[in-house]
């Protein structure tokens, strides 16, 4: 059920936003979701229903239920509670690209109650094809077709993207500390940090305007790796970068290694002890609780490695926080462009307020075309 709100555009800290928009990917709410959730996803690709079906499966090992949807609902709520705490009463509605409430549905919504400037916060960390552009995309069809039947054009800002943000790795950090007080005392830990893997070709697109897809996490990694030293001293055997949820043909360089080849890899070298840190996801995706959860954690006690699971950034108040700061000083930017900012941790810039043209284009050796929204149009 999309929910219904009453826009106010009295001056407020979030002005000159009228509501603010958590935009996901979406998942099913129960099994008879999975199917038509997978259908949405592979709109006229072609993909049969018994293909489907095996990745199917793995929601139904939960019900037919995403994690990602009650992971959301709580982001939204405690975000609208740390805007309130700030002085605003902007709204936050969610939207999803694949499963109800859609984008367009929320948008809509917004439409009717008098509301024409919103902000979009893509529920992704890091700038890639598939964790930015593509949402900007979809807006930008989403946008275009709400202005034909409405006849009103919204304006939509995008919140710019936060890996580099001080309280997204500080609540990873703790989320590794709280992970680590889990395992035996005395024993030397490994923390496998982990992201989604992505084709080769689209991280070396990512990089068109800025670092790469893997230059962000490897930053994200050396800070943490830096932190967690300080901490543990010699009880920190090492840290590593691992991915996850590899799909398409075989025959694609995709990025590596996977999560599980690494945890062999640390079995054969004596570590007894490993934390798996999900860096790369802000909530508890299917990637979360089928790969790292269910599969990786099985494999890692296979090898007799005893293993602890750091809970994703959305759980953490220190990101919370920090994401609340964020909406806020867009709003702030966009009442006066000489706003103070938020600072960044690490060598790498600011993730720009505007996609710059360009930016992460190519996907899977194609080049995309479509406009974007927010004022990057190509």
């Amino acid at each position: 059920m999309i929910e219904r709100v009453t826009v106010s555009l009295s001056a407020t800290p979030a002005a000159p936003y009228d509501a603010i928009v958590l935009l996901s990917y979406g998942g099913p709410y129960r099994q008879q979701d999975v199917l038509p959730f997978l259908r949405d996803v592979v709109e006229g690709k072609g993909v049969p229903d018994e293909r489907l079906e095996v990745v199917g499966a793995h929601y139904r090992l939960f019900g037919g239920r995403s994690p990602i949807n009650d992971e959301n609902l709580a982001l939204a709520r405690d975000l609208r509670r740390a805007l309130h705490e700030r002085g605003s009463d902007v709204p936050v509605l969610l939207a999803n690209r694949h499963w109800h409430p859609h984008t367009v549905d929320t948008l809509r919504d917004v439409i009717a109650y008098g509301g024409r400037r919103v902000l979009v916060v893509i529920t992704a960390a890091y700038l890639s094809y598939s964790g930015s552009r593509q949402y900007r995309e979809h807006l930008a069809a989403v946008l275009d077709a709400l202005a034909a039947e409405t006849g009103v054009r919204l304006q939509v800002d995008v919140l710019r993207a936060f890996y580099n943000d001080p309280g997204f790795i500080d609540a990873n950090e703790q989320a590794i500390l709280d992970a680590v007080a889990e395992l035996p005392q005395g024993r030397p830990v490994h923390v496998a940090f982990v992201t989604h893997s992505i084709p080769e070709t689209m991280n070396d697109a990512s990089g068109a305007t800025g670092p790469t897809y893997l230059e962000q996490h490897r930053l994200i990694a050396a800070e943490l790796d830096r932190r967690l030293r300080a901490r543990f001293g010699e009880r920190l055997s090492g840290t590593t970068l691992s991915f996850c949820s590899r799909s398409g043909s075989p025959r694609q360089p995709w990025l590596e290694p996977d999560v599980n080849e690494r945890l062999d890899e640390l079995a054969s070298s004596g570590q007894r002890a490993v934390v798996l840190a999900p860096i790369g996801f802000i909530a508890d995706h299917m990637e979360v609780a089928f790969d790292l959860d269910t599969e990786a954690s099985a494999h890692a006690r296979e090898l007799g490695l005893a293993v602890a699971r750091a809970t994703t950034a959305g759980h953490r108040p220190e990101f919370i926080d920090a994401l609340a700061g964020l909406v806020l000083e867009r709003a702030a930017v966009e009442r006066d462009p000489a706003a103070p900012r938020r600072p960044v941790v690490g060598d790498q810039p600011m993730a720009p307020d505007v996609a710059p043209a360009g930016s992460c284009r190519q996907r899977d050796g194609v080049v995309t075309g479509i406009p974007v929204t927010a004022g990057d149009r190509d």
